[in-house]
């Protein structure tokens, strides 16, 4: 589904999982990147969901125009140096364009 797609009134954007086979997965504007994986077993790994744990770190390697700023919890668990290397994690990470993602 192309960019900018409207489906029931959403712009829908496409999540690609280059981990799973490079797996893609379609989701409204603004969701939250984990969400979509847990939707449709994207299979980015978690444990707690809230920014708390860190396991769902992750990196975007193409699209990272199309992510949210960097939350302050993301700044517990990521570095800089990481950071500038487009690791995020999923759990508080919103995508508002076309994105893949490796963890």
């Amino acid at each position: 589904m192309p960019r900018g797609c409207k489906c029931k009134g959403h712009i829908m954007i496409s999540v690609t999982f280059i981990t799973n086979d490079n797996k893609v997965l379609q989701g409204p504007e603004n969701s939250n990147l984990l969400r979509i994986s847990l939707r449709g077993q994207g299979g980015i790994p978690f444990k707690c969901g809230g920014g708390l744990c860190g396991t769902c770190k992750c990196r975007i390697e193409q699209g990272q125009e199309h992510v949210d700023a960097v939350k302050p919890k993301e700044r517990k668990h990521l570095s800089d140096e990481q950071i500038d290397q487009g690791y995020r994690m999923a759990c508080q990470t919103f995508v508002n364009g076309d994105v893949s993602v490796s963890w």
